[in-house]
């Protein structure tokens, strides 16, 4: 968690001064693209200080009314975050790219604005390489996408989608202002704010999608699910195992139960000892499934 806090931290820094930034500027020269940006950056500012809220509450102990801890509501807040991107980064973006476009209004002077899309670009670079970083460090050597799907660390993978979908805003905005000055045609600039606004969008759908499924009780992955039942057959005495019933609590940790038949001779005591045995080796194996209830049971 705490990697994930640092990617967090680079993310907000990064996005106050860009935000602040375009906002000035867009003031001075009119550019719709410009304000879009400015928006997405105070949303990608304030999604930061929410992950954080995230983190900090799913790190609570467990109590009687929540025996399994906090861990979901990482989870919960960054469905909040998604939403937001969503609602307030595209649904602005394409309104006031929507806007320009039926009333366009040319550019005064782009030249501070390819300046501060430019140190946009040096900040986003650095809070995406962050990210990247502690990605990068989790995933190891699994391929890029599966690893993404796979990470069950929402801080990590919500910065790197903001920071990448930001560094590509950044080129459409640029791309937009150049072609609406150059053209001499106001309502590309507006076009741009909304290809900045559909993209947003997406990404905020994709991050929904993962979202959702960690909250309404997403599992190990089946490979993972069949790796644990050989585990289990390999124990002697054991005749059958029952389906793996899993489901992530937390980013960390999963919770785990498991019905292992038994052969009809199998002492009691031998039982009691094989479950303990499975249950370490498991562990082992795969330390974030931490919460293990395994019952045996004779054929």
């Amino acid at each position: 968690m705490a990697e994930s806090r640092i990617a967090v931290y680079g993310a907000i820094a990064a996005n106050v001064a860009i935000a602040a930034t375009k906002f000035t500027v867009a003031a001075f020269t009119g550019s719709s693209a410009m304000v879009s940006e400015g928006v997405h950056s105070l949303v990608d500012s304030g999604n930061g200080g929410l992950l954080l809220v995230g983190l900090s509450r799913s790190q609570r102990a467990a109590t009687a009314q929540h025996p399994f801890g906090y861990g979901k509501e990482l989870y919960f807040w960054s469905l909040i975050v998604a939403v937001l991107i969503f609602g307030l980064g595209g649904g602005v973006s394409m309104y006031e790219g929507i806007l320009h476009m039926r009333e366009p209004t040319a550019l005064q002077d782009p030249f501070w604005n390819y300046v501060v899309l430019g140190c946009a670009a040096v900040f986003e670079g650095i809070s995406f390489t962050i990210a990247w970083r502690q990605f990068s460090r989790q995933r190891g050597d699994t391929p890029f996408w599966k690893a993404l799907h796979a990470s069950k660390d929402p801080a990590n993978y919500t910065v790197l989608a903001e920071d990448s979908a930001a560094l590509a805003g950044l080129a459409i905005a640029a791309a937009g202002i150049f072609l609406s000055h150059h053209l001499q045609m106001p309502a590309l600039d507006g076009a741009a704010s909304v290809l900045i606004g559909l993209l947003l969008a997406g990404v905020a759908v994709l991050l929904i999608s993962e979202s959702r499924g960690l909250l309404v009780g997403e599992g190990v992955a089946p490979e993972t699910a069949a790796a644990i039942r050989a585990i289990v057959r390999e124990e002697a005495g054991v005749r059958d195992t029952g389906p793996v019933r899993s489901m992530y609590i937390g980013a960390d940790e999963v919770l785990m139960t498991l019905d292992v038949v038994f052969e009809p001779e199998t002492p009691a005591s031998d039982t009691a000892s094989a479950i303990e045995r499975i249950e370490k080796s498991i562990g082992e194996r795969f330390p974030k499934i931490r919460r293990i209830y395994i019952e045996g049971r004779s054929a």
